[in-house]
């Protein structure tokens, strides 16, 4: 282990034990050659009758562990081990700043601190740590939870989507900015097909309330309606000066750049393409998609021929179309990578709830494809006749 990194451990390790101060940290990623257990880990402390403890959340590519470590040597052990797997990037937040470490691609050392007050929340959950409080007043407002603070039946679907997307957000930020990116004044974030807002509030109140950061969030809509609605609710929350709304189509709605994070949820066929062009021509440092229905390439497997022998696959219309769905989100992955995103796929929400449960998770390293990635794409594309929407837009 080099003098550099071993400085940074010990940066990292020094704050992860500091239970007066610890408020939450995140790791992920890999150092090259390295291969964690874990996709990602959180830690924070918890107060448990037996007194303070370090709560760890480790996730796999599935579902979440917990465990609670005594502050101590069971602490410490269990640090060293997590610090010991070889993460490519820390997080670390206290209540007096944060520490920012990461190793680059070329092995390069980068560990950044900045002062910044931040408060413990150390009351242990019984349940799933939620990062949405129900009674949180935006739920009130949209309806999903009542007077008392408690998520209404007939709404439990969309409080479930909201809490997993603002998890998934969460530690999308919080990997960008371990990775120095989404760090300068007030981040922009537009929220493209925002509907009834109900994601884009959970943006807002999630980014400022909980992280405490300087935020700007637009949503973007079609339906006039939609954007009366929405400012009539931003206005009862008194977030007007932070959150507004702009009727629009996706490709044309008027906003400016640049956009540090782009947020497309369910929107329509080719309506993400449009959102994933506009994401890059702003220079987006963070992508979050999840895609709706693919009908533009599932009509172009249905008017062209099959290569040999995938006539099987595209004889049966429920096989056609879910291979459809496949290769449109492979493209797209793709094609991100090629505009400089690190492109990875992952479940948005569980299918029991609705069968789009995809999220396309891009973030701007300027890391291109190489060559190898890219004549699989040259061959995939010509094989099956494919004339991606993405790549017209990307020119």
């Amino acid at each position: 282990m080099s003098p550099d990194l071993a400085t940074a451990h010990h940066e990292v390790r020094r704050r992860l034990l500091d239970a007066d101060r610890l408020v939450r940290a995140s790791a992920g990623g890999a150092v090259r050659g390295e291969d964690p257990r874990w996709r990602r880990v959180e830690l924070r402390r918890v107060d448990l009758g037996a007194g303070p403890h370090l709560q760890v959340v480790a996730y796999d590519d599935r579902q979440a562990f917990t465990s609670n470590h005594a502050w101590g040597d069971e602490a410490e052990k269990v640090v060293d081990e997590l610090l010991a797997q070889g993460f490519g990037h820390w997080h670390v937040t206290c209540t007096d700043g944060e520490a920012a470490f990461r190793v680059t691609k070329g092995g390069r050392i980068l560990l950044t601190t900045r002062a910044a007050e931040h408060a413990q929340q150390t009351a242990h959950d019984r349940e799933k740590r939620r990062l949405v409080d129900p009674a949180a007043p935006f739920l009130r407002e949209l309806g999903v939870s009542d007077r008392a603070g408690v998520v209404k039946k007939t709404r439990t679907d969309k409080y479930r989507q909201v809490e997993h997307f603002v998890r998934l957000l969460d530690g999308a930020v919080s990997e960008a900015r371990s990775a120095g990116r989404l760090t300068r004044g007030r981040l922009r974030v537009v929220d493209l097909g925002c509907g009834n807002a109900y994601l884009t509030l959970a943006i807002y109140h999630h980014l400022h309330n909980t992280l405490q950061l300087d935020v700007e969030v637009v949503g973007v809509d079609v339906k006039d309606q939609a954007r009366r609605r929405n400012s009539e609710v931003v206005d009862r929350l008194g977030w007007g000066d932070h959150v507004r709304f702009v009727r629009g189509e996706i490709v044309s709605a008027d906003v400016d750049g640049p956009v540090d994070v782009a947020v497309a949820l369910h929107a329509c066929d080719t309506a993400t393409d449009d959102a994933l062009a506009r994401a890059i021509g702003w220079g987006s440092d963070l992508i979050l998609a999840a895609p709706c229905c693919h009908h533009d390439i599932q009509r172009q497997l249905k008017a062209g021929q099959p290569p040999s022998p995938y006539g099987l696959v595209t004889r049966h219309g429920i096989l056609r179309e879910r291979w459809g769905d496949s290769l449109t989100d492979a493209l797209r992955a793709h094609l991100l990578r090629r505009a400089g995103y690190r492109t990875d796929l992952v479940e948005f929400v569980d299918s029991q709830h609705t069968p789009r449960n995809l999220m396309l998770r891009a973030h701007r390293t300027e890391a291109l494809p190489t060559p190898e990635q890219e004549a699989e794409y040259d061959e995939l594309v010509t094989a099956w006749q494919l004339r991606p929407r993405l790549a017209a837009l990307l020119g």
